[in-house]
């Protein structure tokens, strides 16, 4: 095939004058395919097949030159793929199975973390049940602890001050204590030890997931600090507490000693009250702890020292009237105010004002209520054990013979009554009908008071 426009020089020419005649031809030969080539001016490409001619441009021989060399690599390409169609299958199913594998390792494995994790979540739970369980029973426990504190009476041999009465302006002014008997035990302001100071309130709400995960265990340690602050509140009470009552208890103890009283006769002299009940024991459980010893220990000392003061309540230690202590005249030898000449004076002469109250310093009964010599009005208080008190120069008397008083009970009113030169009290104790110095006495007191 090439460009040309020519006829083909082997074909025969035809004359004019051939009309009509049978023109014998050679045999044609199978029809073929021949391309004449054109004169180079022309670009078009002609195929002759069977005397016919086709002309066609450069595009179009390129485009079938590309189908058949594209369907040429298609067919190299199919049977290519056909030749090694099992290979790649098998291929591809392995590699699908690794995947599917794999995929099933991972699921298998994020299925086991999400056990764990649950696992592990459930046990969490668990011991934070536990933990607050605990907390809730410790609560309970300090809980109890604080009413015990609380229940726990004040130990006290103080004289009930008299209400003061209506319209006394005297009265309505509070006054120091007329008879400085004993200290009156007041525990520390936080005796009770109660939970207002911790953080939080234990009162199991619903715990959150995010404080459960989170935050729980914070939770936890503060509420156990808030409880072993106020554990260790309470023990310092407790403490506080039972220094306070061994101490007076050796005061008191010391008192009766320095005092050479028999303790035994004075118990014995104590007056009985109505009281009885069937006989229990006083024991400490199995279980008992450092708290429960060290409240059963203060007990018993509360009641000893109870049973001491019921005691040292017919003991006069304490002052007769109400104010500072203010002697114008001591016990022992003194120059006679009337005669000037050497006397004893049996007991001491506090200075005060006319119709100040006289008290009684200690419980016992009224064995003499009147005029009595140089004493002028004079009232004699018998406490029992041998201890008796006489208040004189009173310039009134308030009880008579027989009457059971009270300590810091009014026997009378100061007065000068008698053989006196002045308003005052004449006061004084005495031990088996013998006057001692009362000032021994008070100094006990002021022993007392001092704790």
């Amino acid at each position: 095939m090439s460009k040309s426009s020519a006829q083909y020089s082997h074909y025969p020419q035809h004359h004019p004058h051939d009309h009509g005649r049978v023109l014998h031809r050679r045999p044609a030969a199978p029809a073929a395919v021949t391309a004449i080539p054109l004169p180079a001016a022309d670009d078009a490409y002609t195929i002759v097949h069977a005397g016919k001619q086709v002309r066609f441009g450069p595009v179009v021989f390129w485009i079938v030159v590309g189908t058949v060399v594209l369907l040429g690599l298609w067919s190299a390409a199919t049977a290519t793929y056909f030749a090694f169609r099992d290979d790649v299958l098998t291929r591809l199913i392995a590699r699908q199975a690794e995947m599917q594998y794999a995929y099933e390792d991972r699921i298998a494995e994020l299925r086991a973390k999400v056990d764990r994790a649950t696992s592990r979540q459930l046990l969490d739970q668990e011991q934070f049940d536990q933990k607050l369980d605990q907390i809730m029973k410790r609560q309970t426990a300090l809980e109890s602890r604080a009413t015990a504190l609380g229940a726990m009476p004040d130990v006290t041999g103080s004289i009930p001050r008299s209400a003061p009465q209506r319209g006394d302006a005297s009265q309505a002014t509070p006054k120091p204590s007329p008879i400085s008997d004993t200290v009156i035990f007041v525990a520390p302001p936080d005796r009770e030890a109660r939970l207002e100071t911790r953080a939080p309130t234990v009162a199991a709400p619903p715990t959150s997931q995010f404080a459960r995960n989170h935050g729980f265990d914070n939770v936890l340690a503060r509420l156990t600090n808030s409880l072993d602050q106020v554990e260790r509140r309470q023990m310092a009470t407790l403490n506080a507490v039972e220094e306070s009552m061994d101490s007076r208890m050796r005061r008191m103890r010391g008192v009766a000693s320095d005092l050479g009283l028999n303790l035994a006769g004075l118990e014995a002299a104590v007056p009985r009250s109505a009281m009885g009940g069937p006989f229990v024991p006083v024991k400490l459980t199995a279980n008992a702890g450092p708290f429960e010893k060290q409240l059963y220990r203060i007990n018993t000392t509360r009641a000893e020292m109870d049973r001491l003061n019921r005691t040292l309540a017919l003991v006069p230690y304490r002052k007769p009237v109400i104010g500072e202590v203010e002697f114008t005249s001591g016990f022992g030898v003194r120059s006679d105010p009337f005669l000037g000449r050497p006397a004893m004076h049996t007991g001491l002469d506090f200075r005060a004002a006319s119709g100040d109250p006289v008290r009684v310093t200690a419980n016992g009964k009224v064995v003499s209520a009147g005029w009595s010599g140089g004493y002028g009005r004079m009232v004699e208080v018998d406490h029992g054990n041998g201890l008796s008190t006489r208040y004189g120069h009173l310039s009134e008397i308030n009880v008579r013979v027989g009457e059971i008083v009270k300590i810091g009970q009014v026997v009378g009113l100061v007065g000068s009554t008698g053989r006196s030169t002045g308003p005052h009290l004449h006061y004084e104790t005495r031990i088996e009908g013998e006057a001692v110095d009362p000032q021994k006495f008070l100094r006990a007191g002021v022993r007392l008071s001092a704790g």
